[in-house]
């Protein structure tokens, strides 16, 4: 199974690809989607669709996992990110991909078993799993692989497996 881990954006939109067989994860390939600061937030959004479309034809991905939205302090980027999610969301139905999210206390859980995990722990595990020698660059794109694990472990469950038309993990 070949999973496109995505976390969400407008300024850079994180991706990482990954290879799961049983229990086996292999890193295909990560980085970003830029877009430009200055720009329309619509022009943003058009780039990120084309982009991702761009992705999916090269990758050919059997599932998408996304990070679900986290809003700490600063609603206004939150609103902005929402909108980045949303055209990511639209573009894997458009292709009929199927798309599990999750939030970020449930990929730092998978990755490194404790869900409150710094940012670091996170990163050093993403490479550690993959077999990486230095962690993914930038943080974005370590954070999609990151989302990528998650579902690849929950996807491999024995939940999932007894009863494939089960969609919750985690």
């Amino acid at each position: 199974m070949r999973i496109l881990g995505i976390d969400p954006g407008v300024a850079i939109v994180g991706f990482g690809v990954i290879d799961v067989e049983g229990s086996r994860q292999q890193m295909v390939q990560y980085g970003a989607i830029n877009t430009e600061a200055g720009l329309p937030l619509a022009a943003r959004l058009l780039q990120i669709g084309k982009d991702l479309e761009q992705l999916i034809d090269l990758f050919e991905p059997d599932e998408i996992a996304i990070e679900e939205l986290f809003f700490s302090k600063n609603i206004t980027t939150g609103i902005a990110v929402a909108h980045g999610r949303g055209v990511i969301l639209y573009t894997a139905e458009k292709r009929q991909i199927p798309i599990y999210e999750y939030t970020p206390m449930q990929v730092k859980q998978a990755v490194v078993g404790y869900g409150l995990a710094e940012k670091s722990q996170v990163m050093d595990m993403v490479r550690r799993l993959l077999k990486l020698k230095a962690p993914p660059r930038p943080d974005d794109a370590a954070d999609a692989l990151a989302v990528a694990i998650c579902h690849a472990r929950s996807a491999t469950s024995l939940l999932r497996r007894t009863d494939p038309s089960v969609k919750e993990t985690i």
